[in-house]
């Protein structure tokens, strides 16, 4: 006679590759669906859809129902209070300095705020390129400036104007994206943004949170800068 043990395994085995094929299923444009509809993180979409074998409208309600669908909507709301947060990196040679808001002194003095805070000024250490927080920060002369010198690549010379526009579109596209804060991939997990990071507390703490500015401080930088004025 088989012992229980024994049996064990064939009655796991039909429910781990049903939920690898349920895992199959909910691809990334499937998410990115949730994701656009809430509001949500994508990682807090993709476990509300496992949760819910793939039915879009429960995933909805679920993710309602924790407050992670409503970080766009209280995206309008002022948000005066907050803290400026500091992180000084390994070895004293790195700083950063982040402000960051929310709606309330009272969730300004939440431990989870101030944690929010302090990754976001942790990721800001770890991303030497970027230099604004949003797509609204990027100076427009810059981007005139970096236009030109794209259309003026060697590779899009004897190409229609409109091929070369297109083209020079998409790279200035993915230079900005390489400098916005708010586009980079979170350091502790990559399968989110920053901007999901920041939403995902939006539901937590119940208010609306900004990352208003930050400034990097490298060690050093004063005294090129004095050097190259001489």
């Amino acid at each position: 006679m088989l012992s229980a043990a024994a049996v064990q395994p064939q009655r796991v085995a039909p429910v781990a590759r049903a939920a690898i094929a349920m895992q199959a299923t909910i691809d990334a444009k499937t998410v990115k669906t949730l994701r656009d509809a809430t509001g949500a993180g994508m990682m807090d979409c993709k476990k509300a859809l496992l949760e819910h074998e793939g039915d879009m409208e429960k995933a909805t309600e679920a993710l309602r129902q924790k407050g992670l669908a409503s970080a766009d909507k209280k995206s309008s709301r002022a948000a005066k209070e907050g803290i400026v947060e500091t992180y000084i990196h390994t070895g004293a040679k790195l700083g950063v300095m982040v402000e960051v808001n929310c709606e309330t002194d009272f969730v300004a003095k939440r431990p989870e705020f101030q944690e929010l805070a302090k990754a976001v000024a942790m990721q800001v250490a770890a991303c030497p390129g970027v230099s604004v927080v949003r797509v609204e920060d990027i100076d427009a002369e810059w981007i005139a400036k970096e236009k030109k010198i794209e259309a003026a690549s060697e590779d899009l010379q004897g190409k229609p104007d409109n091929i070369v526009e297109k083209i020079v579109e998409g790279r200035i596209a993915k230079l900005v994206k390489t400098k916005l804060l708010m586009e980079q991939p979170y350091i502790r997990d990559p399968n989110m943004s920053v901007d999901e990071l920041v939403k995902s507390y939006v539901g937590k703490l119940g208010e609306n949170i900004k990352v208003a500015r930050f400034v990097r401080f490298n060690m050093g930088e004063t005294a090129e800068a004095d050097e190259s004025e001489e």
